[in-house]
């Protein structure tokens, strides 16, 4: 019986709600210390009233305070009053515990457990899950837009290239128009190129047809071809297909640290390294570059920030370390790549 004792103690010292007794007056006669953190109350004050029992119906008879009406509520959410000058979000659990049989006074139970830390969770969560469907909803629309130019506007133009073909067999013999129509052809396979590049760059057509692996090597490759200067290399033994928000997160984050690096990095090489690991999918980007002031590119710039979001998305992890003149390493870990996040 005394270890039960010493038990029931150590609970009611220690445990992370709040535990008081009131009377029928609602002045506490026994409070733990994690109600008193949790409230700034003191053994004698009376309980403020709950917005709950504040705002209820009720009749002109009837007590404000629900619990002393009905002697027992199994548990609720409600604001309750605290000493700090605010009102906190608690789940209530209440009971009658004692009646006196000479006075008929009673005693009540009252626990708090503090449910600030459950709505700052919920309302993380549900920011996550805003920022996942504006991503999915932008990608949906380059994925559109893409299509768009490529199928609608790039065959329009074709036609007229082919047209212009045909009106340059009829006039042979006029050099002067000849030349025109060459200059207009060649101004109109800058446009077909320019098309297809934007095409590409809203979202290439060979990540939803081949996947991620064919897909970084043909941006490798085009962004090789603009700067020769930077030798870009693409390692990796991934061959399968992840789920579509895998493949075009992943192909983002790489887009993006190859715009960084060929802009402000100055660097002359660059390696991607796209390996399958036991449990998880790895991406390792590193260049030789200047390097930079890893804290107050956080502060300022989007794109990083914009990077570890979409990784964040997928439930993985996403490091970045960089030093003046020591380049940049991005590491990027994703996990359960073939399951849709949602």
């Amino acid at each position: 019986m005394e270890k039960e004792q010493l038990y029931l103690q150590q609970i009611f010292q220690y445990i992370q709600d709040g535990i008081m007794i009131m009377n029928h007056k609602r002045e506490i006669l026994m409070m733990n210390p994690s109600a008193e953190r949790l409230t700034g109350w003191k053994l004698g004050d009376r309980v403020p009233f709950c917005s709950f029992c504040e705002n209820r119906q009720k009749s002109p008879s009837e007590h404000t305070c629900y619990l002393i009406e009905h002697n027992e509520i199994p548990y609720f959410l409600s604001k309750m009053p605290t000493y700090h000058g605010s009102k906190i979000d608690v789940e209530m659990s209440t009971a009658l515990m004692y009646t006196d049989g000479k006075t008929n006074e009673q005693e009540f139970l009252l626990v708090l457990r503090d449910q600030t830390l459950q709505l700052k969770e919920e309302e993380a969560r549900i920011s996550k899950l805003i920022i996942k469907k504006l991503i999915e909803a932008k990608e949906e629309e380059h994925k559109r837009l893409a299509q768009e130019l490529h199928d609608g506007v790039g065959q329009s133009l074709y036609t007229v290239s082919v047209a212009l073909q045909a009106i340059e067999s009829y006039v042979k013999d006029n050099e002067k128009l000849n030349t025109y129509i060459e200059e207009v052809r060649n101004e109109l396979e800058q446009v077909m190129n320019d098309i297809k590049l934007y095409s590409y760059q809203l979202r290439p057509h060979s990540i939803d047809q081949l996947g991620i692996t064919p897909t970084l090597g043909t941006l490798v490759d085009s962004v090789q071809k603009v700067h020769p200067d930077i030798t870009i290399s693409l390692e990796t033994n991934f061959e399968e297909r992840c789920h579509p928000s895998v493949e075009i997160n992943i192909y983002r984050v790489v887009q993006e640290a190859l715009h960084n690096i060929t802009k402000y990095a100055k660097a002359s090489k660059v390696v991607i390294r796209l390996e399958k690991k036991a449990t998880n999918l790895t991406l390792h980007i590193e260049d030789d570059g200047v390097g930079f002031n890893l804290q107050q590119v956080k502060k300022e710039g989007l794109g990083l920030k914009h990077m570890e979001e979409r990784i964040t998305l997928l439930g993985g992890f996403f490091n970045i370390t960089s030093a003046h003149n020591k380049g940049t390493q991005i590491s990027i870990q994703v996990p359960n790549w073939k399951d849709d996040f949602r």
